[in-house]
């Protein structure tokens, strides 16, 4: 039977590729097979609905044939045989195969064959799971921090590679053997007679499940899958000038994965919210108050920046909520160099009560 890989995901058909994105998310984490209440079966099957629909091309594809190769159902096809009469007896339009015997493998036609070779039990899906998962976690930081950088350590828990086995899979002191079903290829080959003639295609050797190898005895902390779960350190660089709700991306520090690559690490960052100082793109703004003494004789005063005490000239006659700029005393430009400024917003404190002195000294200025 056909499936509906929009309905797997609980999206709209129209839903947008950021939708599909948050709407998997959502679905992986929920049935991630490692959760408590996982359910392995449920996660491959988002999983494979996301492969598809989560990219522009193959969504494409899937929307004009359905999920041609999966199964039969509303708007698909039995078999491949089913899909050429369909075409016009050639799928891949003018110019593509003529009839006779023809070796080709589905791995080497890109998106197309990704599609044919899940039909034909392709190896192209496998290689693209040999990377481990991504990671995304959140790290806090100071506004400081986040003015100048800094280095963080944190400790994750994920998969790392088996310390017993050293991510090969086998019992250490034990043997390693090339499989005999694939002969160290990992591949099965096999003949599939179409109306178009003899295809060669291959698929992962159920035997060794694509390794090429079998082992006399397992690992027995990781059951021969050469990861487990462990804690990690990983020391990271915030760049300078970074701003709240900006992601990092480390390539390679996400879950390991002994037969093909780690996948990556993103971090969220989170800068706190610092009482003196406030940020406006690279730009610094903080309040400053002074005394009508001052607002009318002008001063010299101490501003507090994130480079510590700077002077600034207060003019005689300075108004109320009058702004002052200290140049290159703000925040460095995360792609550029050079900083912004820092702005300060002066502030003339009135007293509420005023004695008699006082009072009558002002009603001679006349102000």
């Amino acid at each position: 039977m056909a499936k509906d890989y929009y309905a797997i995901l609980g999206v709209k058909k129209d839903a947008t590729q950021d939708e599909i994105k948050k709407a998997f998310r959502k679905l992986a984490h929920e049935h991630h097979p490692d959760k408590e209440h996982g359910n392995a079966d449920k996660f491959k099957e988002i999983n494979e609905a996301y492969q598809t629909v989560g990219h522009e091309e193959k969504r494409k594809q899937y929307d004009q044939f359905g999920s041609a190769f999966s199964g039969t159902g509303s708007g698909g096809f039995s078999n491949y045989q089913d899909f050429a009469r369909a075409q016009g007896g050639n799928p891949f339009g003018q110019g593509g195969f003529s009839q006779g015997n023809v070796n080709f493998d589905f791995g080497d036609m890109g998106d197309l064959g990704d599609i044919f070779g899940s039909f034909f039990g392709g190896s192209r899906s496998q290689a693209k799971q040999a990377k481990g998962s991504d990671i995304e976690t959140e790290l806090s930081i100071d506004f400081e921090e986040s003015v100048f950088g800094v280095e963080r350590n944190i400790e994750l828990a994920k998969r790392i590679i088996c310390k017993h086995c050293q991510g090969n899979g086998a019992e250490p002191g034990s043997k390693i053997n090339t499989c005999n079903n694939c002969h160290g290829s990992g591949k099965i080959s096999s003949v599939q007679q179409t109306i178009l003639g003899a295809f060669q295609t291959q698929r992962v050797c159920p035997n060794c499940q694509g390794e090429g190898k079998t082992y006399e005895k397992k690992c027995k902390i990781c059951s021969g899958s050469g990861v487990e779960y462990g804690q990690e350190q990983i020391k990271i660089k915030i760049p300078a000038g970074i701003e709240d709700g900006q992601q990092i991306r480390l390539s390679g520090r996400g879950e390991s994965n002994p037969k093909g690559s780690a996948g990556d690490l993103y971090i969220n960052i989170r800068v706190k919210k610092n009482p003196k100082f406030k940020r406006n793109g690279d730009d610094i703004i903080s309040d400053f108050h002074i005394s009508i003494a001052q607002a009318m004789l002008g001063d010299k005063v101490e501003i507090e920046t994130v480079d510590g005490l700077v002077n600034l000239k207060i003019p005689a006659g300075t108004q109320s909520h009058s702004r002052f700029k200290l140049a290159g005393r703000g925040v460095p430009h995360l792609r550029s160099r050079g900083r912004g400024d820092h702005l300060i917003r002066v502030i003339v404190d009135i007293p509420k009560n005023f004695n008699k002195k006082q009072k009558k000294f002002i009603e001679e200025l006349g102000i």
